[in-house]
């Protein structure tokens, strides 16, 4: 594989960058670590603009998503682990 730059993702102003790696064949990789870390990255950060106030962010919607990246972070994770350990998630 070889790396290929990186994409920067603004995440409520201040930026996450993550590595795009792109194997022999074009297909572009991405650490499942990393974008685990990112969806539960962006829920905080969601949930720090609500606590703070900000204007136009509905609490329940926020909280909602929030709890759904996280969902689709474990579920990655755990797909993760189950692969590494040689079983199905």
């Amino acid at each position: 594989m070889r790396e290929r730059g990186a994409a920067t993702i603004p995440v409520v102003n201040r930026e996450v960058t993550l590595p795009l790696i792109v194997d022999d064949r074009g297909t572009l990789q991405v650490a499942a670590a990393d974008v685990s870390k990112l969806l539960r990255t962006l829920g905080g950060r969601w949930l720090h603009l609500v606590e703070a106030g900000a204007e136009g962010l509905d609490e329940d919607t926020v909280a909602a998503l929030t709890i759904e990246l996280a969902k689709l972070a474990d579920r990655i994770d755990v797909a993760c682990i189950a692969h590494s350990s040689g079983g199905a998630p």
